[in-house]
C-alpha cells in the first residue's frame, strides 16, 4: 500500500482506539457510540454480560427459546463486510441467540432489496449509494444502521499528473457499474470542485478486472474500484489512489448499510435489535482485532490476498463507525441531498421525509 494509505489505516486505527478510551471517560453521541461494543482484545468467545453496549440495548429482554434462525444476504467478495463472518466465528449471533445463515447474493440491488422486501431474505448488507435510488421505489426495507466507511477508491497510473478530483477534468473514467456507488461517489465529488460529472469527463464501463486493463491500455485514465481489488492494484506500485471516500468528511460518514425487511421489524422488533446489535459489535471487535477479521475473512478472499493484506484492508475500513438512530438519519439524508445535486434523485425529493421513511430505529422499541 503506498505511505498515504499506510497513514489513512495508522490514522484510523488511534483514532478507534483513542475514541474508544474517550467514550469510557465521557459521554459521546449517540450516532457514534450509540449501541455499540466497548473495546477489548480477549480471545474468543466473548463475554459480554459485565459490559452493557448502551442503556437501551442492555435493557432489552434476551431472546428465548431455540435460536432464531434467519438468512442474511451479503457480498461474501467484499473485505469490508468481514465482520459478518466474524460474527460467526467468534459467537456475536450465538450471543444473541440468532442462527444465521450467510447467503451470498451477486444479483442485482433491486433484486436484493426485494428479495428481503418479499422473506426471501431477512436482512442484508450494502452500500448506500447503491441502495438509496432503489429505495425510492418503496421496497419494505428499513435501514437500522450503518456498518463503515471507506469503500470506494480512485486509481491513477503512478506517473500520471492526476493527483485529486480536480485533475479528473477531461478525463476517462474507468468504471464497473454506471449505476454503481463509486460513480455515485464521485459524481458528487466532481460537483463539489466545480466540474459537471455529465460533461467534464467521460464514464466508460468495463466489467470488473478490465478497469485495471484499461487504465493499463490508456483507454482510461483513472479507475474506480473498491476493495480487495482495489487494495490488490496497489500493492505493485504501478498505481496510486487519488480520491477514497475517508477524504475529508466522508471519514465519518458510513458507506455501508444494513437493511431489514419491514415485517421483520414490526412482527418480532426485538430480533432485528438482536440482529443489529450482533452486526454493531462485530465491526468494533474488527476494529481492535483486524488480524482475527483477516482470517475469518480469509476463506472469501481471493487467492492473491495474503492475511497480511487482508488485515490492511479491515485496517483501512472504519469498522468503529457505525450509526444508528438520529445519525443514521443525518448521513442517509446527507447522501440522499448530494445524490440530488448529480440529478440521481429528483429536485423535488423531500430528502428529510426520504431519510425518516426508510430508516428505523431499532434501539427505541
Amino acid at each position: 500500500m503506498p505511505d498515504d494509505n499506510h497513514k489513512r489505516a495508522s490514522l484510523i486505527d488511534r483514532r478507534s482506539l483513542l475514541g474508544a478510551g474517550a467514550a469510557a471517560a465521557f459521554a459521546a453521541p449517540l450516532g457514534v457510540w450509540g449501541a455499540q461494543a466497548f473495546p477489548f482484545k480477549q480471545a474468543s468467545p466473548i463475554d459480554f454480560s459485565d459490559f452493557p453496549i448502551c442503556k437501551a440495548s442492555s435493557d432489552a429482554p434476551v431472546l428465548t427459546g431455540a435460536p432464531r434462525k434467519l438468512k442474511l444476504s451479503w457480498n461474501a467478495g467484499a473485505v469490508c463486510l468481514a465482520p459478518l463472518p466474524v460474527a460467526i466465528d467468534h459467537g456475536f449471533f450465538a450471543k444473541q441467540n440468532l442462527d444465521v445463515e450467510l447467503v451470498n447474493y451477486s444479483g442485482s440491488t433491486d433484486q436484493l432489496l426485494e428479495a428481503i422486501a418479499t422473506g426471501k431474505s431477512d436482512a442484508g448488507l450494502g452500500m448506500a449509494l447503491r441502495w438509496l435510488k432503489p429505495l425510492e421505489q418503496g421496497f419494505d426495507v428499513k435501514i437500522v444502521a450503518g456498518t463503515h466507511g471507506g469503500c470506494l477508491r480512485a486509481l491513477a497510473p503512478a506517473k500520471s499528473d492526476v493527483k485529486g478530483i480536480v485533475d479528473f477534468k477531461g478525463k476517462v473514467i474507468a468504471v464497473g457499474d454506471m449505476a454503481g456507488p463509486d460513480k455515485n461517489f464521485f459524481s458528487i465529488q466532481l460537483a463539489k470542485v466545480g466540474l459537471n460529472p455529465d460533461k467534464d469527463v467521460e464514464f466508460r464501463q468495463y466489467p470488473g478486472n478490465l478497469v485495471r486493463l484499461a487504465l493499463e491500455k490508456g483507454e482510461a485514465q483513472i479507475g474506480l474500484a473498491s476493495d480487495p481489488l482495489a487494495y490488490l492494484w496497489l500493492k505493485d506500485g504501478e498505481f496510486k489512489e487519488v480520491g477514497s471516500n475517508l477524504d475529508g468528511p466522508y471519514r465519518d460518514i458510513s458507506c455501508c448499510i444494513v437493511g431489514v425487511r419491514g415485517s421483520l421489524l414490526r412482527a418480532e422488533p426485538l430480533v432485528a435489535r438482536a440482529l443489529t446489535q450482533a452486526l454493531l459489535d462485530a465491526a468494533m471487535f474488527a476494529s481492535q482485532n483486524p488480524e482475527k477479521a483477516a482470517a475469518s475473512f480469509q476463506p472469501y478472499a481471493p487467492k492473491t490476498a495474503t492475511l497480511e493484506d487482508l488485515q490492511g484492508m479491515v485496517k483501512y475500513h472504519t469498522h468503529h463507525h457505525h450509526p444508528v438512530g438520529d445519525q443514521l438519519k443525518r448521513e442517509l439524508k446527507t447522501y440522499a441531498d448530494e445524490l440530488k445535486q448529480v440529478s440521481v434523485f429528483k429536485p423535488n425529493t423531500d430528502t428529510t421525509k426520504f431519510a425518516e421513511r426508510i430508516y428505523a430505529d431499532v434501539f427505541r422499541i
